[in-house]
């Protein structure tokens, strides 16, 4: 780490002027390299073969934010689910804060799908096409030619072919393959709004990785900017080792060292995606992909000195020499986070299969009738969160002694993942009820077995 901290009064993407400065970076190899790939290969196939998976006939995810509905590993969630959504959301944010607190931002430097598809998708064909870094440069400097024609051409066009791929795989995770495969094989007229989302997507893919790049992560994504606020000095960041680098110097191998290790090489700046030189210490702009630790590792090697200059570590565990340890307060986190999660899967375990909302209709209080009773007129709304058919629902009030006559002698039938609506009278003796309001507590039964139970209240004269 240096004392200069003029790299952080601007980006390493733009230039003086403000113009962007275009990244080349140059091509990782090694362990971690290689890691990530591993985890790059298994998440883009399970990304890609999710949508395909089905349970009981029902996709294993789908989000459906246009019709409010989730399936989530074969089990469907609606909106009426909002307590397991805010515990879910909860934790979301407990643990988006205890990783990042921790772990710095290994998560976009391994899992996040901007990286992945933008480093080992992408990139990788334009190294294919266009060749190394250095020869990248030169081709975008030089004039206009059939070599660069062929070359830009093929290029864009996989990136196009390869973005309406991802914009597909997307909306299947939305509206399901089979909703996507009739888009795809009806006539446009039929699913106009379809075909807009589809291509709409692809077009946002294609601007990102082909266009933006790291923008995205150094510039737009919010999670970038949470870290600044999240990270301290004994969060685990990709971390330069000052204390055994500086000063820096070149050297021959086998020569003795009398300064630091670092030879200021520059190949930890080369290979960085977002154009940063780590050994300025912790910065916006680093994604922890771990280019850097691969590059440093080789050079190290080359010159006969360990690796490890460049690693995973913290400030803190760096500049007193130490091992990194759990603070007080990862641990705190660590403790509502398992709570947490408790207390999710206790929600999930404990949720019913069917959702009931049971209102008095709007503007009527009570109706006195002739044989010395009362009835209260009522809303009924029924979820059901499951793939099957639930048949012959029956209401039976708990707490109060009446009887319940449906308007229109109406059957309450709940079609697999449906809603059903109702209207019903409770009648109640006089005798059964006391003056004003009542709590008043309904089951709803099928076959038998008791679906939920929901509370209301039921007015009688005073």
């Amino acid at each position: 780490m240096t004392g200069n901290d003029d790299f952080r009064d601007h980006l390493s993407n733009v230039d003086s002027s403000g113009r962007r400065v275009w990244m080349y970076p140059l091509k990782p190899q090694g362990l971690y390299t290689k890691y990530r790939k591993y985890v790059s290969v298994f998440l883009l196939a399970f990304l890609i073969l999710t949508p395909f998976i089905k349970i009981n006939g029902r996709p294993l995810l789908m989000f459906n934010i246009l019709e409010g509905k989730f399936i989530i590993f074969g089990s469907i969630f609606w909106p009426q689910d909002f307590i397991v959504f805010g515990i879910a959301m909860m934790i979301g944010i407990l643990f988006i804060a205890l990783f990042t607190m921790v772990y710095g931002r290994v998560f976009c430097g391994w899992v996040c799908p901007q990286t992945i598809f933008m480093e080992m998708v992408f990139r990788r064909i334009e190294y294919w096409i266009e060749g190394s870094h250095t020869k990248q440069k030169l081709l975008n400097k030089r004039p206009w030619d059939r070599d660069k024609l062929y070359k830009k051409t093929l290029k864009h066009t996989i990136f196009l072919l390869i973005s309406f791929g991802i914009a597909n795989i997307f909306l299947s995770y939305i509206i399901g393959v089979d909703a996507l495969w009739e888009i795809i094989t009806d006539p446009v007229s039929q699913h106009l709004g379809g075909f807009v989302a589809i291509l709409i997507f692809t077009l946002a893919f294609y601007g990102v990785f082909a266009f933006v790049r790291e923008i995205v992560c150094t510039n737009i994504c919010p999670y970038g900017r949470l870290q600044g606020v999240l990270l301290d000095s004994d969060s685990v960041v990709v971390a330069y080792d000052h204390q055994r680098g500086e000063p820096r110097g070149k050297f021959k191998k086998g020569q003795e060292r009398e300064i630091g290790d670092c030879i200021d090489c520059g190949q930890c700046v080369q290979v960085c995606p977002t154009g940063i030189d780590i050994r300025h210490g912790t910065q916006l702009e680093c994604v922890n992909c771990t280019a850097c630790i691969d590059a440093c590792d080789n050079i190290m090697d080359k010159v006969g000195l360990p690796r490890g200059l460049i690693r995973y570590d913290s400030e803190n565990a760096i500049s007193r020499n130490e091992k990194w340890h759990f603070t007080t307060r990862t641990k705190v986190y660590s403790f509502i986070l398992v709570a947490l999660i408790f207390v999710e899967g206790g929600l999930l375990l404990n949720r019913s299969n069917v959702s009931a909302t049971v209102t008095r209709v709007a503007g009527q209080l009570y109706q006195v009738r002739d044989d010395d009773s009362v009835s209260n007129l009522y809303n009924i709304k029924l979820v059901n969160k499951t793939f099957d058919d639930i048949d012959n629902i029956i209401l039976e009030p708990l707490n109060l002694d009446g009887d319940i006559e449906v308007v229109g002698n109406k059957k309450l039938n709940l079609p697999a993942e449906g809603i059903t609506e109702g209207t019903f009278f409770l009648i109640v003796g006089n005798e059964s009820v006391k003056p004003g309001k009542n709590k008043l507590e309904f089951k709803i039964v099928s076959g038998g077995e008791v679906l939920t139970k929901v509370s209301t209240s039921f007015f009688s004269p005073n």
